[in-house]
């Protein structure tokens, strides 16, 4: 019996020094939302370029009839992955928040800062990059950037939460590397990165991890 309460203890201890060490209330469905997301932006950048008939692809850019880069259809892009991304974070807040007060854990603390600090700073250098790319012409390669950045702040920020993100974020980097080679298939691999990778990822997590909260 003694030998049986040492091990509650320590298992209790364990479960405390994880809770405080790391941000474990992160939730499946806001990856499940935020794949959905992404795969409604490339779909309705697909059916814009395809109502632009002026415009056509050659060697991985886009012009219009004069032989001009197409600025519209790269403000298009902009403005669709912006809404992405702000559709995936409020329902990952929401989700995320939903969770933590089921479980009776804090939402924002030192452990949530370390992790969005993590997590921030690949990103932001990503974008800097892309900045660079968008300005140099290099247009080719901005998707893949954005697949390869995001890998790396989700490996960056995963020592802080779960270990699953970690391997979310070696898919994310592989895929963007991938796509980086084949060029031409940039919004193919990018619904496939960012959309069906976290619904895939979102799902294994609620089953994983909520499917039983309550």
């Amino acid at each position: 019996m003694d030998h049986k309460n040492h091990l509650d203890q320590l298992s209790e201890i364990r479960s405390m020094m994880e809770r405080s060490s790391r941000f474990i209330s992160l939730s499946g469905l806001s990856g499940v939302v935020a794949g959905a997301a992404a795969l409604a932006g490339v779909f309705a950048a697909y059916k814009y370029f395809g109502m632009l008939k002026s415009f056509y692809l050659r060697a991985d850019r886009i012009y219009d009839s004069s032989g001009a880069l197409a600025n519209k259809f790269l403000a298009f892009l902009f403005v669709d992955a912006i809404l992405v991304a702000s559709v995936a974070i409020g329902f990952g807040v929401f989700f995320t928040t939903r969770r933590a007060k089921k479980k009776g854990q804090p939402i924002w603390g030192p452990t949530t800062l370390r992790m969005m600090t993590s997590l921030a700073l690949p990103l932001i250098t990503g974008g800097a990059f892309c900045a660079i790319l968008l300005l140099k012409g290099n247009l080719a390669l901005i998707l893949p950037c954005t697949l390869i950045f995001y890998g790396l702040g989700l490996v960056n920020a995963s020592k802080y939460t779960l270990t699953d993100i970690h391997y979310l974020g070696l898919t994310e980097i592989l895929i963007g590397l991938i796509a980086a080679v084949y060029t031409a298939y940039g919004l193919q691999f990018w619904a496939l990165g960012f959309g069906v990778m976290h619904i895939v990822y979102g799902t294994i997590m609620y089953f994983k991890y909520e499917r039983n909260d309550g």
